[in-house]
């Protein structure tokens, strides 16, 4: 690794710690350069400000969490459909729990409207629907089961997000850590069992109940 590739890590890594801790408003370079321990030129020259920062901190999140959509459903070819969603999910369970501070900052700052979060949304998020979508469609077709696609892919997304978009709820309520192995692999595991629920389009005596809830207002 050269010089230039180790300052520009060190300067990400210190400044998604800042951005968990004292957010990207709260943050200023010099803070970011002290806990680097760099230059405040240095960021300038790297990043061009603080922005720029930002966006290489977005673009280190998504480009290997897209990848992990694209590249699985580029081997529904060789693999069943429904294994290749579960080994996608899996890979971004693990990718968010091994990059939590990531993880965690990225899901915050896009749920705030900005033209960087519409851009995110058009470049990043447009694939990850796609990708998602292919893949669960093809698992729908192999099951002979017909859901609303879009609805499953939004609650799917929503699990994904959850434990990093409210980590201290998690911590502080259920004394759960996101962030550690074990969690990890138990949160998969729900996971796995309510899309074989969804997949399967009924209920088996050993999944979780995803009986309809009558409601009335």
């Amino acid at each position: 690794m050269t010089v230039q590739a180790t300052t520009k890590d060190v300067i990400i890594e210190a400044a998604i710690e800042l951005f968990n801790t004292k957010s990207f408003q709260g943050t200023t370079i010099r803070d970011i350069a002290k806990r680097a321990n760099v230059n405040a030129a240095n960021i300038s020259y790297y990043f061009q400000g603080k922005q720029g920062l930002l966006e290489a901190c977005l673009v280190r999140f998504f480009d290997p969490y897209v990848a992990c959509l694209e590249e699985e459903s580029g081997k529904m070819k060789m693999d069943n459909a429904h294994i290749c969603l579960s080994r996608a999910l899996k890979k971004i369970i693990q990718f968010q729990m091994e990059n939590h501070l990531l993880t965690r900052f990225v899901w915050r700052e896009i749920s705030i409207d900005s033209q960087l979060t519409r851009e995110i949304i058009a470049s990043y998020l447009m694939k990850e629907r796609f990708y998602l979508k292919k893949l669960i469609q093809a698992a729908l077709k192999e099951q002979r089961t017909t859901v609303m696609v879009d609805m499953l892919v939004i609650q799917l997304k929503g699990m994904l997000m959850m434990p990093y978009l409210n980590s201290q709820y998690v911590m502080e309520v259920w004394s759960m850590r996101p962030h550690e192995q074990y969690y990890t692999d138990k949160y998969f595991q729900v996971i796995q069992k309510w899309l074989d629920v969804m997949l399967d389009g009924y209920v088996r005596p050993n999944h979780i109940s995803a009986m309809p809830i009558s409601y009335t207002i």
